[in-house]
């Protein structure tokens, strides 16, 4: 793989697990910077999933510009190479009035795609994607990560075995081209953007963080998160669209079409979130931040100074 650099804009960059607090910061230094902010969500892209999302309030969108939120539509194909061409145009178009754009979310491979580039994917022939996805129905996932696991070893342990998405869609890359993602990774040209950037991780001691996301979930439940799930149902939303493979509706499913217990859902919800927040930590090990703050000891005056000083060595 041969890279090229690219542009040179600054960026303000906010990461952290789920629950965190990513958000409120990033809301506070967008209103001091009067910008706005490219949210970096692989699941609030979708369209009406809203409260399991935890997506910006309609209050909270009036107040702060968001993009890349509301786009697609759950039964649409969105992934981290349209995330980093849209994310860039975005960039490009803010950074030309003077102003310094913020990314905030807990969508690591979105943010990576952005600053290192990623692979061009080839086009899925529709035939292709609706023979995979029929196959799917009909034999579960599990079928096909073991399909996987012969054809691409390689995709198989990166891939959670419950991830019907990315196993499909490694899958159709296979079926379309006979050469694995690996191998056309390995191939490819990708374009280096060189952001001027400030990573920022917001971190918490994990049991509290835990106690928060259980707090969190239940507290989605109290607002409304059934019936927008009864929404999205009524609206022929199934189990294997990609928006729906998001852990806060994934989890109603069994509730809705099989008749399973909503204590149970609601645990499963918690439980996957959790794990989810896990597996962030361990993206961000890989990691070497400009500032780590802990979520308990934030101080809003302090942060933007080191923010503004460390975009000036830049």
């Amino acid at each position: 793989m041969s890279q090229k650099q690219k542009n040179n804009i600054p960026l303000i960059i906010i990461q952290g697990p789920t629950a965190v607090g990513k958000s409120r910061l990033a809301m506070k230094i967008a209103e001091k910077l009067n910008t706005s902010i490219i949210s970096a969500d692989s699941r609030q892209v979708y369209k009406y999933l809203n409260i399991g999302t935890a997506k910006p309030t309609i209050e909270e969108q009036k107040k702060i510009k968001h993009h890349l939120i509301d786009i697609v539509k759950p039964d649409e194909e969105y992934n981290a190479g349209t995330f980093a061409e849209d994310a860039e145009k975005i960039i490009a178009k803010i950074s030309s009035q003077d102003k310094i754009l913020i990314m905030c979310g807990g969508t690591g491979f979105y943010i990576k795609a952005l600053l290192e580039g990623i692979f061009k994917a080839p086009e899925i022939p529709i035939e292709i994607r609706q023979s995979l996805r029929k196959v799917a129905e009909e034999k579960g996932i599990e079928f096909f990560y073991k399909k996987l696991k012969k054809v691409d070893p390689d995709s198989a342990r990166r891939i959670n075995e419950n991830d019907a998405n990315r196993i499909i869609r490694a899958l159709e890359v296979y079926e379309t081209t006979g050469k694995t993602i690996t191998q056309l990774w390995k191939e490819d040209i990708r374009e280096v953007r060189n952001f001027q950037t400030v990573n920022i991780m917001i971190s918490e001691e994990r049991k509290t963080l835990y106690e928060k996301i259980n707090s969190r979930v239940d507290k989605m439940i109290d607002i409304g998160l059934m019936n927008e799930m009864k929404d999205l149902v009524k609206k022929g939303y199934k189990r294997l669209d990609p928006g729906m493979n998001t852990v806060g509706y994934k989890e109603l499913y069994p509730f809705f079409e099989d008749n399973s217990e909503l204590g149970i859902c609601i645990d499963k919800i918690k439980q996957n979130t959790r794990n989810f927040a896990k597996q962030q930590f361990t993206w961000y090990r890989k990691i070497d931040f400009d500032l780590t703050l802990d979520s308990k000891s934030i101080n809003f005056s302090n942060v933007y100074k080191e923010i503004m000083m460390k975009l000036q060595e830049r």
